[in-house]
């Protein structure tokens, strides 16, 4: 979206505030929408119990802030933002929000509410001095599914509210397998995040990706045959934009590796190769007292905790395979891991649209609160609102992304992989929507561009095709003449003079 479209979704909350100032509960629900326009992107974790939600986002953050025991915290929702200083406000359901002290055991930040439950509580409010933080505002939440209705509850109420657009921009849902509990949850959060418009704004995580294989160096190979079969084949296909497998542990242990458990791993991965493959061959041997091995049991149980018996079997291999340092090691976990995947889509498919998903939330929030507290003068706002939604096009993308992956007969069935990628589905640069590779030059660009917008064009003017398929193809054509406009802008071709380029006169 650009600069003109953000500051008219601005306008429209500014009109909106003028109407409703003398209500002050809708005054409320405004200042958050304008709060909700200036901050970063709003990414949740969500998943049933034991899903692996907070380790990921330990990983992701690079520290162990988020608890992942069974504590009072755990069965809140926490946001983690940055903040130049630490700093913990719990926020409860009644009474002033109470500060909390900054405190870290271990290693791994400390959240005690003292003589609070987790019932008195609305939410945890972390401001913590991470890079990572400046350009992503990461929720936490409690798993879903509980044998605690109330834990349950939580998660549900904050995701799929009945009279609003989620809080979320976005959402990376763990899960170990594909139970009704996950498909019903997905579904109903694309319907409540993007009103009828029906948004794919979530990412589906094959979390303890290296459980599947039963702790096996090639566990995530395994793991991921079974991600691209419900990529491709599965009912997670119109949930989620992808399926990516991911080991949270491990990723959480390299981000924050140690020099004493690197010295520990190296002893392990020196042993003589049959007294470390009998070491390695279960948890119960691993931690069996023995006096070949030159790490005490204690601190092998620490290791399994930290990296999990296929984080020290993969440790092992890398270090004997040339893995000289703690950085060295790290480095090559994390790679192992699946995480870098997971912050690669992160950043290509929901970051690059913080804007358009901040502005579908805020529009259709807004567009609920007129319609549920109707006052004079409020057609010209609702109509703002419309046009809005109708005039910007990455919203209109987005839509038919989702519908291209929840409807039949929108297009035939062999044009939509490249509908779908042109429209963003698989990356939002220029050369990924061309499905280009990166050493395309100024010509192959030029002429890939014609390509599709003859095709394109020519199959939305087809006397055969209904309306449906007509608009469809307006919004892909659309996408390309962007695509050739931020081209031409970088000069990276000169535009054909069909093209209409971003801004300028249809």
């Amino acid at each position: 979206m650009s600069r003109s479209d953000i500051a008219d979704v601005a306008g429209l909350v500014d009109r909106a505030r003028e109407l409703y100032a003398d209500d002050p509960e809708a005054m409320d629900i405004l200042d958050a929408y304008d709060q909700r326009m200036r901050e970063p992107l709003r990414l949740a974790l969500a998943g049933i119990v034991k899903a692996g939600k907070s380790t990921l986002l330990n990983a992701l953050i690079g520290e162990q802030i988020a608890p992942t025991d069974a504590g009072e915290c755990t069965r809140t929702i926490t946001w983690y933002r940055y903040g130049r200083t630490p700093k913990i406000t719990v926020h409860l359901h009644e009474g002033e929000p109470v500060r909390m002290p900054v405190r870290r055991v271990d290693g791994r930040l400390s959240l005690d509410l003292g003589k609070r439950k987790a019932d008195e509580v609305a939410w945890i409010d972390i401001e913590w001095p991470s890079e990572h933080l400046r350009q992503t505002v990461l929720i936490d939440t409690p798993g879903i599914a509980s044998l605690s209705t109330q834990t349950s509850q939580r998660s549900t109420d904050f995701f799929l509210p009945q009279d609003a657009p989620s809080v979320a921009d976005a959402i990376v849902y763990l899960l170990r397998h594909v139970h009704a509990e996950d498909l019903g949850f997905l579904e109903a959060f694309r319907d409540t995040a993007a009103g009828p418009s029906q948004t794919v704004n979530a990412l589906a995580v094959l979390s303890r990706a290296d459980e599947i294989g039963s702790a096996r160096i090639d566990s995530l190979l395994s793991a991921s045959r079974i991600a691209d079969r419900y990529r491709r084949d599965g009912e997670l296909q119109s949930l989620a934009l992808d399926v990516i497998p991911v080991a949270g542990l491990l990723a959480e242990g390299a981000r924050t590796l140690r020099e004493s458990e690197f010295a520990a791993l190296r002893q392990i991965a020196d042993l003589d190769r049959d007294v470390r493959e009998r070491l390695l061959i279960s948890v119960d041997r691993f931690c069996r007292r023995s006096d070949e091995v030159g790490v005490s049991v204690p601190d092998r149980r620490r290791l399994l905790q930290r990296f999990g018996l296929f984080g020290v079997r993969l440790s092992a291999a890398l270090i004997r395979a040339g893995a000289t340092t703690s950085t060295d090691l790290a480095e090559r976990l994390v790679q192992q891991s699946g995480l870098l995947e997971v912050q690669r889509f992160i950043t290509a498919q929901f970051r690059a649209r913080a804007a358009a998903l901040k502005s579908r939330g805020v529009l259709t929030g807004l567009d609920a609160l007129v319609r549920a507290r109707r006052r004079d003068g409020d057609a010209e706002l609702l109509a703002g609102i419309e046009r809005q939604i109708a005039a910007t096009h990455e919203l209109r993308e987005l839509s038919l992304l989702a519908g291209l992956r929840t409807s039949t007969g929108v297009l035939p069935a062999s044009d939509i992989p490249e509908a779908e990628r042109i429209v963003g589905g698989s990356g939002t640069d220029a050369l990924t929507r061309l499905g280009l590779p990166e050493t395309a030059d100024g010509p192959d660009m030029a002429a890939r561009v014609e390509e599709l917008l003859a095709r394109w064009r020519t199959l939305g003017e087809s006397p055969l095709a209904t309306r449906a398929t007509a608009e469809a193809c307006r919004t892909v054509v659309r996408s390309i003449e962007g695509v050739a406009s931020e081209l031409a802008a970088r000069g990276k071709l000169r535009p054909a003079p069909d093209v209409v380029l971003a801004g300028g006169p249809a």
